[in-house]
């Protein structure tokens, strides 16, 4: 890739401000340089949560989660998602995957895909057994009966529940519960896979394991949108990052750049609490 061609990022001075990202073109003999068009899998426009809440510290009793955010997520790219605890990074991937409305603006997803948020257990249904929920599960995210029953025993091999498989949700541990979550969304078929980090699940063996996995399914051509607070893996994985602050886009562009101004800023905002902690000691 030439340096012409390489993703460029416009960072604003504060979130929500213009901001640019020019991606990678193709050469044309007739036309010159050309945009390679990629299809986009999921879309937000202009969308803003929020919620009501009893703390008057809020906006008359209102939180605003994110305000007016834009991207696109285009098939076969790993997205990485960063910024500081309560900016709305989990809340951005619960919209994505439908489990939340916009308040304002617009989700949109391509016709025919379906995307999944990896969590620990979320919609598992405690009286079915392992099996049953790996079943529901599967076709929850499109697959149909024969698909879901075929993903059936890789679910049970690499989940490393054995008997318990067949044993009511309700009896299983925190530990097992994370390990049918990670494989049940590892293992059946989701076009866009919407992770919240890395999930630390089981013990050190099965964890090493699902890690291998999951870094595995990222670097393939698996569309996914990666949360992370783990910068270094989110420069070697993804291909373009978002940056969030205060609920709106602060950055965006190729994952280098975004990382090494988002660790800066993290870094400057340090040096200025600690300065006001000296004036507000003496």
């Amino acid at each position: 890739m030439s340096e012409d061609n390489k993703p460029a990022i416009v960072v604003s001075d504060e979130p929500g401000d213009e901001k640019a990202v020019a991606f990678p073109t193709g050469e044309s003999a007739v036309d010159g340089p050309v945009e390679i068009e990629r299809l986009a899998m999921l879309e937000l426009e202009n969308v803003s949560h929020s919620y009501r809440t009893g703390r008057k510290s809020f906006d008359s009793g209102t939180h605003h989660v994110l305000d007016q955010v834009s991207l696109k997520l285009y098939e076969g790219e790993t997205l990485g998602i960063i910024g500081r605890n309560g900016v709305g990074k989990t809340t951005l991937l619960r919209l994505m995957a439908g489990i939340l409305g916009p308040t304002h603006g617009t989700v949109r997803i391509h016709p025919g895909k379906t995307a999944s948020l990896l969590t620990l257990g979320l919609g598992f249904q405690p009286q079915l057994s392992g099996r049953e929920n790996a079943y529901l599960a599967a076709m929850l995210q499109g697959s149909t009966r024969k698909q879901a029953k075929s993903f059936l025993g890789s679910i049970e091999e690499f989940s490393e529940l054995g008997e318990s498989f067949d044993e009511p949700v309700k009896d299983y541990s925190a530990g097992m519960r994370s390990r049918l979550a990670f494989t049940t969304a590892l293992m059946t078929h989701v076009d866009i896979l919407l992770i919240d980090e890395i999930l630390s699940v089981g013990d050190a063996h099965f964890r090493e394991k699902a890690q291998t996995a999951m870094k595995s399914r990222i670097t393939g051509e698996q569309t996914v949108v990666f949360v992370s607070h783990a910068t270094s893996e989110v420069k070697s994985l993804c291909s373009r990052v978002i940056w969030l602050e205060k609920g709106k886009v602060m950055a965006e562009g190729d994952s280098t750049t975004v990382v090494d101004a988002y660790l800066q800023h993290v870094k400057d905002s340090r040096v200025v609490v600690r300065e006001k902690e000296v004036v507000a000691a003496r």
